[in-house]
C-alpha cells in the first residue's frame, strides 16, 4: 500500500514490536513508509479490512479476490542459472532458466518499487523437524498475505526468538508490481523468480496467495534432497493408537489429498508437504490450503467446519455482500476456490506435525478417462514406475488456462511444478524408504467410473474411504486379488462395502471393447510419457510400467 496521505492505521503504534534485528536493511529494501513486523493474526486482520483487501464472512472468516490470477502461473516460473546450483537442477518446462544479470535488475527495480510504501514482514519457519527446518521471511504488499503466510508456516514462539530471527531465504510478493517481458526476458508481467545463489524469490503482478506456499516449497525440494531428506507433495496421517502406523497420499491438487487425508478415524499429520527423513514424516508446514469448491458439509465436516471460523482466509469464495453468506459451490469467480487456515483448526491434527514411518503409501490418481480401477496394489518398482510418471487429471482452475473440463496429465513425482532434481533424484530416495521401512503401496483412482468424463461419473468419496480404510486396517491382504492385464498391478476381487462393479471398472461401460480401446490409448500415453525419464531410471523400474502386448 502506497499511504501517500500518511493515514494512521490500526497497527502501527506496534508495528516495529517485533522487529529482528537482522532488519530489511540486509535485504536492500529501504525508504518505506513503515514495516509492519511480525503482526498477530487479529493484527493483520484489522489492517486487512482497514486497507480494503477484503471482507468478513458470517461466522469471521476473511475473504479476499485476487483478481485476473486465481490460480498459479506455471509458464512464469523461472529459476535463475548459477555456478553452484545448475548441475543439480533439471532444467525444461518447470524449472526455466533466467539469467542472473536479469534477475538483478528485476529485484532492483522491485527496490525502487517498494520506496514510500508500507510492506508485511512475517518471519516464519518451513518444516516441524527442527533438524531440518528453514528459517524463511516472507516480505509482502498486502496485509493478507502476511497473514496467509502466519497460517501456513510456524512461527517463532517468543518475543526473544523474534528478535534474534536470521532468514535463510526470503520471499517477496508484491501484486501491484509487473515486469517488462520486453527488457525481463519474462513470458508475461508476472512472474514467479527463485535464486539459491540470493536465497530469495521474487513474485510479482499476481495476489494468489499459492504462490508464497510453492515457492517455499520448491526451495525446500532443492535443498533437502541434497542433505537425504525425501521432499513430498503428499498429505499424512497416522493411527490414533500407533505413531508408527503413518499413511502418505500422494496426489496434484483436486485428487484428494487434503479430504482423505482428513479422516476422523486417524490422526492428521498435514495436508499438502512432508519431508521423510531417518527419524519419520514431518510436516512443511503450520496449515492448510485447501479446495473447497462444492464442499460438503456432509461428507467434508472437518475442512467445511473452518470456513465458518475467524482466523480462515477464503481466497475467490463468493461472498453475499448483505447477508456475509459464502457460496461454495459457486464458481463463477473460480473454481480454484481456497481456505486457508492454521492445521490445529482440524480437531484431530497432531500439535507436533510428525511421526513415524509410513506403512502405507497411497498414488492418487484422478483418472478422467474412467478406466483406471478404484485401488491397485503395487510391487515397489510399480510404485516408482507410477511416481516418476504422475498420472493424474488437472482439475479446473489449479493453473492459468485450465477450463472446467479436466485434463490429462503427468506431472513426474505428482508435483512436477515443483520438483527442481531430476524425478528420479526423488524416487531414488522413495525407493530406499519402501525397501527400508517394507511399505506397502496402492494406487487408488479418485476420478471417473463409468466411463470418461462427460459419460461416466466421478466415484464417490464415501467408496474411496472404505478402500482406503479397507487398505489402512489391513482388510485387503487376505483377498483374492487379479492380476491387471495391461498394467501388470493386482486389483481385489472383493472389499468391505464396496460393489464388485466397482472394482471391475470395465463391468459399468456400455461397452467392453470401447474400455479396452480407452484403456490401451491411456497405456500408450504412459509409455511415451515415461520416455523422458529413461536415461538415468534403472531397467527394473522401467519394467514395470504397462506391457505393450494388446
Amino acid at each position: 500500500m502506497n499511504n501517500l496521505l500518511r493515514i494512521k492505521t490500526p497497527a502501527e503504534d506496534f508495528a516495529q514490536t517485533r522487529k529482528a534485528e537482522y532488519n530489511l536493511s540486509n535485504h536492500g529494501i529501504g525508504n518505506l513508509r513503515l514495516a509492519y513486523w511480525n503482526l498477530p493474526t487479529e493484527a493483520l486482520f484489522e489492517e486487512a479490512i482497514f486497507r480494503g483487501e477484503g471482507q468478513i464472512a458470517a461466522g469471521g472468516a476473511f475473504t479476499a479476490n485476487t483478481g485476473k490470477h486465481t490460480a498459479r502461473s506455471a509458464n512464469d516460473k523461472f529459476v535463475v542459472r548459477e555456478t553452484d546450483s545448475e548441475g543439480n537442477i533439471w532444467w525444461g518446462v518447470y524449472n526455466r532458466p533466467f539469467e542472473a544479470t536479469k534477475f538483478e535488475v528485476l529485484y532492483e527495480r522491485m527496490l525502487g518499487f517498494l520506496q514510500g510504501k508500507d510492506v508485511f514482514v512475517q518471519d516464519v519457519y518451513a518444516g516441524a523437524d527442527s533438524n531440518f527446518q528453514l528459517p524463511v521471511r516472507v516480505i509482502t504488499e498486502l496485509a493478507w498475505h502476511s497473514h496467509f503466510a502466519r497460517n501456513m508456516f510456524l512461527s517463532p514462539t517468543s518475543l526473544e526468538e523474534y528478535k534474534r530471527f536470521v532468514p535463510e531465504f526470503t520471499i517477496l510478493a508484491m501484486p501491484e508490481f509487473k515486469s517488462a517481458p520486453a527488457v525481463d526476458n519474462t513470458n508475461s508481467e508476472t512472474f514467479i523468480c527463485i535464486s539459491f545463489a540470493k536465497k530469495l524469490a521474487i513474485v510479482g503482478n499476481t495476489a494468489y496467495a499459492g504462490e508464497i506456499k510453492k515457492s517455499v516449497f520448491t526451495i525446500l525440494n532443492y535443498l533437502l534432497p541434497l542433505q537425504g531428506v525425501l521432499s513430498m507433495h503428499c498429505s499424512a496421517n497416522v493411527a490414533h493408537n500407533d505413531p508408527d502406523d503413518v499413511a502418505l497420499f500422494f496426489g496434484l491438487s483436486g485428487t484428494g489429498k487434503t479430504t482423505l487425508s482428513a479422516d476422523p478415524n486417524r490422526r492428521l499429520i498435514g495436508d499438502d508437504e512432508h519431508g521423510w527423513n531417518d527419524d519419520g514424516v514431518f510436516n512443511f508446514e503450520g496449515g492448510c490450503y485447501a479446495k473447497v469448491i462444492g464442499l460438503s458439509e456432509s461428507a467434508e465436516p472437518e475442512i467445511f467446519a473452518t470456513t465458518k471460523r475467524f482466523g480462515t482466509i477464503l481466497e475467490n469464495v463468493v461472498i453475499d455482500p448483505v447477508s456475509r453468506l459464502i457460496d461454495l459451490d459457486d464458481d463463477s469467480m473460480t473454481e480454484n476456490t481456497r481456505a486457508s487456515y492454521p492445521l490445529e483448526f482440524i480437531a484431530n491434527a497432531i500439535p507436533e506435525k510428525k511421526a513415524g514411518h509410513p506403512k502405507n503409501i497411497i498414488l492418487l490418481t484422478c483418472d478422467a478417462s474412467g478406466v483406471m480401477p478404484p485401488i491397485a496394489r503395487l510391487t515397489p518398482d510399480q510404485a516408482l514406475y507410477q511416481f516418476i510418471s504422475g498420472y493424474t487429471s488437472k482439475i479446473g482452475g489449479t493453473e492459468i488456462g485450465l477450463g472446467k473440463e479436466p485434463e490429462i496429465t503427468f506431472s513426474a513425482c505428482f508435483g512436477g511444478p515443483f520438483m527442481v532434481h531430476h524425478p528420479y533424484k526423488y524416487a531414488e530416495l522413495l525407493k530406499r524408504k519402501i525397501e527400508r521401512y517394507g511399505v506397502t503401496c496402492w494406487l487408488v483412482n479418485t476420478g471417473w467410473v463409468g466411463g470418461a468424463y462427460g459419460i461416466g461419473k466421478r466415484i464417490s468419496i464415501r467408496y474411496t474411504r472404505n478402500l482406503l480404510n479397507a487398505a489402512l486396517l489391513g482388510k485387503l491382504d487376505k483377498v483374492d486379488y487379479y492380476k491387471d492385464p495391461v498394467f501388470g498391478f493386482e486389483v481385489p476381487k472383493t472389499c468391505p462395502e464396496i460393489p464388485e462393479s466397482v472394482l471391475q471398472p470395465w463391468s459399468s461401460w456400455h461397452s467392453r471393447e470401447e474400455y479396452d480401446r480407452k484403456y490401451h490409448d491411456l497405456a500408450q500415453r504412459f509409455i511415451d510419457n515415461f520416455g523422458k525419464f529413461q536415461e538415468g531410471t534403472p531397467q527394473e523400474v522401467i519394467d514395470a510400467g504397462p506391457k505393450k502386448d494388446w
